[in-house]
């Protein structure tokens, strides 16, 4: 017989899951599940690629299909061309909707709240543990999305490692608010696991400009979780508008600097901490960012330093898994992040992390939003580029302050100036986007 978890951890039939202020009533744990029972009589075979916006929505088919046995897709992006390398590569798939989506090869599956009914469950339907829960891809920042399949175990214990070091500072019923798209694995665990494992309720939006974000937390009861990115903290930082008091807040995606943390606790009224994790492994590590550069791993987590690589293990994933980045173990257990592999550069003889030199050039005065790159193949003769928005700002004055934080060797040229960079929803600027605004 298979070994099982359950969808919900402490089931509480009248405890509310969904928050849908101020369109729709709130959802408990147990009208969740009806409709979900009722969502899944209605799917077709095959395997869905959701692609729902609104979050209810989404954790409305994504539970659906884990009732009827079917494994969810997770795409990177709702870009059609993303969506249909996903399709063509996962014959059978179809796309589960909650509005217009352009034809990607699938037949498409609208999804919505059926009507309210039914006798409250007596517990939570069990999930075998070894059912694959999702795919979820890479987000081709780097190259092409790469498939990683996800058992309901390695689902579930990770968003209890989570809940662990979160929720046990806040009181109970935590509201959680998230600026990120649910098919990214960093809010999958913390938008929506963590309201099925971890006992909290997770609001239907995806909250993008400052006064959206101040709506949905007014709309949910303290205590408040927002789970956002650092370009979204960046905008809630410089934007003036005054937020529902925060518990706290949860940044990922992306490296959070000290000076963008410290705006961001002044401006929200709360620590922020940040997530290391990768789509491969999903979170391990936390830190609040304030207190220091080192992180502290999940209990358990076990790394090894192996040619070149960080190897990690744990008795939550199905298997080791190598990590794309360069770490750095202490004697404490706590470890420092040197930077991704594919984020060093070697040049004249010289090394450095393209995070750190795009650090230096957001830390230029009149700087809003910028990337260091490297455009073409690592030589000893190459050269890095830079897209940087900053509107007051001549390119020549932009450079002469890079030059006094910089090596020559990496000073960025050509350093071209653009109105906006292309970042995704998760805040990543796909390299192909790059190269194409830089050769435009």
């Amino acid at each position: 017989m298979r070994a099982t978890l359950p969808l919900l951890r402490n089931y509480t039939p009248a405890a509310v899951l969904l928050r849908r202020a101020p369109v729709l009533p709130d959802l408990s744990q147990d009208a969740l599940l009806h409709a979900a029972r009722e969502a899944a009589r209605c799917l077709p075979e095959g395997q869905p690629v959701n692609l729902c916006e609104d979050r209810g929505l989404f954790l409305l088919g994504f539970v659906a299909a884990l009732l009827r046995g079917q494994t969810t897709l997770l795409p990177p992006g709702r870009a059609p061309g993303v969506v249909a390398d996903i399709v063509r590569a996962h014959p059978g798939s179809y796309l589960l909707c909650d509005g217009d989506f352009p034809d990607a090869g699938a037949p498409r599956h609208q999804i919505g709240w059926p009507a309210a009914g039914g006798a409250a469950e007596a517990r939570a339907p069990e999930i075998p543990q070894d059912h694959a829960a999702a795919i979820v891809f890479t987000s081709g920042s780097t190259g092409g999305p790469q498939p990683h399949v996800k058992s309901w175990r390695s689902l579930y214990l990770t968003a209890g490692l989570c809940a662990e070091r979160f929720l046990g500072r806040l009181d109970s019923g935590v509201s959680i608010v998230a600026t990120v798209p649910p098919q990214h694995m960093y809010s999958l665990e913390t938008s929506i696991l963590l309201a099925l494992a971890g006992g909290c309720s997770t609001h239907a939006s995806r909250p993008l400009l400052p006064e959206d974000v101040r709506a949905a937390l007014a709309a949910v009861p303290a205590p408040r979780l927002l789970v956002t990115t650092p370009v979204h903290l960046r905008a809630l930082a410089a934007s003036g508008v005054r937020f529902s008091p925060l518990q706290l807040v949860i940044s990922a995606t992306a490296p959070l600097s000290a000076e963008l943390a410290r705006a961001a606790e002044d401006a929200l009224g709360a620590p922020v901490h940040e997530i290391y994790g990768c789509t491969e492994a999903g979170s391990m590590c936390t830190r609040r960012t304030l207190d220091g550069p080192r992180w502290r791993p999940y209990p358990e987590l076990r790394m090894a330093h192996r040619d070149g690589m960080t190897h990690v293990a744990g008795p939550h994933l199905d298997a080791p898994v190598a990590t794309p980045d360069v770490i750095e173990s202490h004697a404490d257990g706590t470890i420092t992040l040197l930077g991704r592999t594919a984020d060093m550069v070697k040049i004249a003889g010289k090394r450095a992390s393209l995070t750190e030199l795009t650090g230096k050039l957001l830390g230029v005065p009149g700087v809003q939003d910028g990337v260091v790159f490297l455009p073409g193949e690592e030589t000893p003769r190459a050269r890095l580029a830079a897209l940087v928005v900053a509107p007051g700002l001549a390119e020549a004055a932009i450079l002469d302050a890079l030059a006094r934080q910089m090596d020559p060797v990496f000073l960025p040229r050509p350093l071209k100036k653009v109105d906006r960079l292309p970042r995704n929803a998760l805040g990543k600027l796909p390299r192909e986007q790059l190269l194409a605004l830089l050769r435009a």
